[in-house]
């Protein structure tokens, strides 16, 4: 399999990375603060520096010496991005959340409407003049970043930012994510995690089709769908070569093609480099290290990014075993990515490329009805593989994880599962009584391992899923439980908010008005989807006017 090469400014801020965590210590060290510094001066000027700054007898630089030295010779993380005023944000726009009537909620509502100002930026053009000075990599229009230390546009994340960007009416920033998202496939081949360097060597979950949709539906742009037909085929071509695809002879003996996380990395991720090599030090031989950093990467590559729903001996993080996983919600999103790229066949005319998608979907909703469905628990579930080198596997009952994930309920967000009555009928009794829904919403998952993809975080894009799939069934039954869970998470954002004035990247859902905690870096704030999935709930919803806003 292909590894992408790391770069020499890589290895250099890598090492950079080490020397500023043994001069300043672990207490909030941010690892990627010094992967993302651009440089002042050429690589081979600042290199020589480094290599000339005094050292104790243990190799080590002093913090004053190396503070000097980040000052002299690098910017800011990011300052190669600039602010920018989007310019078809307006204070309130016309026709803004009319169904949202409280007072209160509607201020709050245009409290985080104006964050997109906060969030919007644009490549600095010292990005495109000296590329090799950054790991930021240029982008042909604005981008809306999550906040924080992510700082750079993410992929799966923009998904929400601009549903949120559409309940603003900034249609023209949300067309611009979408340019830059495509660009990057037109240079790599696929979406990028994240618009840096040290993301090339693997995506996230693939919903680039559902963000052109959600902009067509709204707008009707033609030009744009036919714009990005090509690149969507290209990342479809990505999603289904080799790396990530995997063949499995059902109990029927019928066999099934589905796909799995499979970053092209077999080292420390670059941003999270001594963490990793930390982790990697409880193995002895060095394929055992090159898989558990494949893991590690590939856990990065699922957006969940860590939980249990890795791990072969969950809490234990050195059990990760994300390439073994055949995951529930990737293959909804594939699915989601087929109906889609239908869709833009038939608008721009071309019925042949639309049969052939329909069918791989058809195809696609059989694989998951057979290998993921699991009808004692009316969800579906993950499948481990027992040895990665077969070349078909044979399903076996005993290997569906029967842990419960938020995400064993995302297939519901696609028509071929929300349009099925009776399905959705047992689906919604499946949650409620999954005991994931809380008292601010879902759980991401039911285990307390410490790490922040599981409980008791709730994540805004798991319940935005959930609640849209939920809401798309048409059953009573299933609005309502959308409703409820909406509610729970459109007030606990707001009383976060009025407690801390931020808008968080994670929430606790068993506390409402907390906000979450766990992994590998500090909470953080901003925050991109967070603020989509709000806006897009009392689009949804609305907030009458005598409905209290308190936990």
């Amino acid at each position: 399999m292909a590894v992408t090469p790391s770069t020499s400014l890589l290895s250099f801020l890598q090492r950079l990375q080490k020397t500023a965590f043994e001069a300043f210590g672990a207490t909030d060290f941010d690892p990627k603060t010094y992967v993302d510094v651009p440089l002042k001066f050429a690589l081979s000027v600042t290199e020589d520096a480094f290599q000339k700054l005094p050292r104790n007898a243990n190799g080590t630089v002093a913090a004053e010496d190396l503070k000097r030295f980040l000052e002299a010779y690098f910017g800011g993380a990011g300052d190669d991005l600039v602010h920018l005023n989007p310019h078809d944000f307006v204070r309130e726009p016309e026709g803004f959340l009319p169904k949202v009537k409280h007072p209160k909620v509607r201020a709050w509502a245009l409290q985080v409407h104006s964050l997109w100002k906060n969030l919007t930026r644009k490549v600095s053009d010292a990005v495109q003049a000296h590329p090799d000075l950054h790991t930021l990599l240029p982008l042909p229009g604005s981008v809306v970043i999550p906040g924080s230390r992510f700082r750079e546009v993410y992929y799966w994340d923009s998904y929400w930012v601009i549903r949120g960007l559409i309940a603003s009416k900034m249609h023209d920033t949300a067309t611009a994510i979408v340019t830059n998202l495509i660009s990057l496939i037109e240079q790599y081949g696929f979406v990028l995690n994240g618009a840096r360097l040290y993301y090339t060597n693997r995506s996230q979950p693939p919903l680039l089709s559902a963000m052109i949709y959600e902009i067509y539906r709204t707008t009707g742009d033609e030009e744009l769908v036919k714009r990005s037909l090509p690149a969507l085929l290209k990342e479809y071509e990505f999603w289904n070569s080799d790396i990530h695809k995997v063949t499995i002879l059902d109990a029927q003996g019928c066999t099934h093609t589905l796909n799995r996380y499979n970053a092209m990395w077999d080292k420390p991720r670059p941003e999270s480099f001594i963490k990793d090599q930390v982790f990697a030090s409880n193995f002895s031989s060095v394929s055992e290290k090159q898989q558990f950093y494949r893991d590690l990467a590939s856990a990065a590559e699922s957006g969940w990014d860590f939980s249990t729903r890795w791990m072969r001996n969950p809490p234990n993080f050195t059990t990760l075993a994300t390439t073994s996983v055949i995951p529930v919600d990737l293959n909804a999103f594939v699915l989601g990515m087929e109906l889609n790229i239908a869709f833009f066949a038939k608008v721009v005319g071309d019925n042949s490329t639309a049969e052939r998608f329909l069918e791989n979907a058809d195809l696609r909703k059989k694989a998951m009805d057979s290998v993921f469905w699991n009808a004692n628990m009316n969800q579906w579930l993950d499948y481990w593989l027992e040895n990665k080198c077969e070349e078909v596997h044979v399903w076996k009952n005993g290997h569906q994880n029967k842990n419960v994930f938020a995400s064993n309920f995302v297939p519901l967000w696609m028509k071929p599962f929300y349009s099925d009555t009776s399905l959705v009928a047992s689906v919604v009794e499946s949650l409620k009584t999954s005991d994931l829904v809380r008292a601010a919403g879902v759980a991401t998952s039911l285990t307390d391992s410490g790490q922040q993809w599981d409980f008791p975080n709730g994540w805004a894009p798991l319940q935005h899923m959930l609640v849209e799939g939920l809401l798309k069934s048409g059953s009573q039954e299933a609005r309502s439980l959308a409703e409820e869970i909406a509610i729970k998470w459109v007030t606990t954002n707001y009383i976060v908010y009025k407690k801390t004035g931020l808008m968080h990247e994670k929430l606790d859902v068993e506390h409402c008005g907390e906000f979450g905690g766990g992994g590998e870096y500090v909470p953080q704030t901003g925050f991109g989807w967070s603020n989509g999935v709000v806006l897009a709930f009392l689009e949804e919803f609305g907030w009458p006017e005598d409905r209290d806003i308190e936990c």
